[in-house]
């Protein structure tokens, strides 16, 4: 009797400890479940979705390769998109595309290439084309007739803006790689491209069109940091260097691009030209003392640098494509404007390098990244 009872006694003393064992864990899975739905569900961090809208989600890096694309503006031959700008547009590996004469046939031609490249580019591509006035113009189609010379007050400037701004818009582009706020010398290279007079008159003009375009819906493009008025050449032909002093440039050349900032300008074109009073070993695409210490430093300025046409002769004589455009965003280039057949890859390769290579580097690509992204939601905000 007392070895029965004893094994009954062991035999419930196991089933209060499975019973004790599974209480337990019921709890732990209850507690768990709990905090879950309690004070540390908020330390989680969740997408944001219809049902909890106050949510927000965390964005998500981007990759390296459509950081990259960012930071790409291709051009093509012919007069409808090829197949590999649109997978370009479309996967992220370019922000946009510029158009040329050889894009043209026609105004309703022009809106078909431009829809079909904003499908692609998810409507935030950038479209951007030369569109000066007069003879430097690509849509012959659309304002200005004139050129910049004929226009001779900021009136006269704001109205030749306006008008373009919104016949180009109409095409389907939405930057215009003008005004040129270059100070013009008789004889110079940009003689017949800059508005009259000097530095303040020029700026004045310069003030009063990126406010019209502006007014449009068309981003504008500063041309050519920090003034190629006095070249003798364009740096799309040849090498040009210009030797003014220090003093000359910020007296004459600067002050209508310090206009144009002050104004809203989007986007600033770099000059291709060396500037020794400067920079006496870089071009300006190239000199971080030009981009970044006195354009964005001094002038204050916070948006878009795009290069002039990275294959100008200017900048092939002093190194490869794929040097150059690695050199050029180093330096606080945000776009690379690639102008000729088979620069795209190159570019985007050589880029894509340095990135993996170098840290600072990567964050420079980033940083510019960053900054054309928020250009084009802009843009696409304005549709």
């Amino acid at each position: 009797m007392d070895r029965l009872t004893g094994r009954r006694r062991r035999a419930g003393r196991r089933r209060r400890a499975v019973t004790l064992v599974v209480l337990a864990g019921v709890a732990v899975v209850v507690a768990g479940a709990l905090a879950l739905g309690s004070g540390e569900e908020a330390a989680r961090p969740r997408p944001a979705s219809e049902d909890d809208p106050g949510r927000p989600a965390r964005t998500p890096r981007p990759s390296l390769d459509r950081q990259v694309g960012q930071l790409l503006m291709l051009s093509f031959q012919g007069t409808e998109v090829p197949d590999y700008v649109r997978e370009s547009l479309r996967r992220g590996r370019a922000s946009g595309a510029a158009l040329f004469a050889r894009n043209v046939a026609s105004e309703a031609q022009v809106r078909e290439l431009t829809r079909e490249l904003q499908d692609a580019g998810g409507d935030s591509a950038l479209i951007a084309t030369d569109q000066e006035g007069g003879e430097a113009r690509t849509l012959p189609f659309a304002a200005p007739t004139v050129a910049q010379p004929a226009l001779t007050d900021p009136q006269t400037a704001a109205s030749s803006a306006r008008r373009s701004a919104r016949e180009v818009r109409a095409a389907g582009v939405n930057i215009v790689l003008a005004p040129v706020a270059d100070v013009g010398t008789p004889g110079g290279a940009l003689a017949g491209r800059a508005y009259p007079g000097g530095a303040e008159a020029v700026g004045a003009s310069i003030r009063a069109a990126v406010r019209a375009y502006a007014s449009a819906r068309v981003a504008s493009t500063l041309k050519h940091f920090p003034g190629l008025g006095a070249a003798g050449a364009n740096t799309d032909d040849v090498p040009v260097t210009i030797p003014a002093r220090r003093s000359q440039l910020e007296r004459r050349e600067i002050p209508p691009f310090a206009a144009g900032i002050d104004a809203g300008a989007p986007v600033v074109m770099a000059s291709h030209a060396l500037y020794p009073a400067l920079d006496p070993q870089r071009i300006a695409s190239q000199s971080p003392a030009i981009l970044e210490r006195l354009l964005r430093d001094r002038l204050g300025f916070r948006g878009v640098v795009v290069t002039d046409s990275i294959e100008a002769q200017a900048v092939l004589d002093r190194s490869s494509l794929e040097r150059a455009a690695v050199r050029s965003v180093g330096a606080g280039v945000d776009v690379v404007l690639m102008t000729g057949p088979g620069s795209y890859l190159r570019v985007r390769r050589a880029l894509t390098r340095e990135a993996r290579r170098s840290p600072a580097f990567r964050r420079r690509v980033e940083e510019s990244a960053a900054r054309v992204q928020a250009l084009r939601e802009r843009l696409r905000e304005r549709r």
